[in-house]
């Protein structure tokens, strides 16, 4: 997939498939809700307009709050890519956050997730 069509893809699109990879590994969507809260600063108000707007995920970014301070600190591969490694931010960021749910559903202590 070009980044062109990542950058376009329309996060409450992808949001119910972040969910659902987490219910169907026992966690919860509040869960889901508290990492992206963690990575981006959103809240759950802020959160639901990005939702109700249809915002890709370059808006969605681009109109997070704050991203956390330990972003740094989420590494690994996903999809093939070390996280940490990727040049195009936007794309790091959608990568940081599937790292996230990735580790949700694995079933990592949620302070582990978060970087605490």
């Amino acid at each position: 997939m070009d980044k062109n069509r990542i950058y376009k893809l329309v996060f409450a699109s992808v949001y119910p498939l972040y969910i659902k990879k987490a219910e169907a590994k026992g966690r919860t969507k509040d869960e889901v809700d508290a990492v992206i809260f963690w990575l981006t600063g959103y809240n759950e108000e802020t959160l639901q307009k990005q939702i109700d707007s249809k915002s890709d995920f370059e808006t969605f970014f681009a109109g997070a709050p704050e991203m956390n301070e330990n972003v740094s600190k989420i590494t690994g591969v996903i999809c093939g890519y070390r996280v940490e490694d990727i040049g195009d931010k936007v794309i790091q960021k959608i990568r940081y956050l599937d790292k996230l749910i990735d580790e949700l559903a694995k079933g990592k202590a949620m302070e582990k997730i978060l970087r605490r």
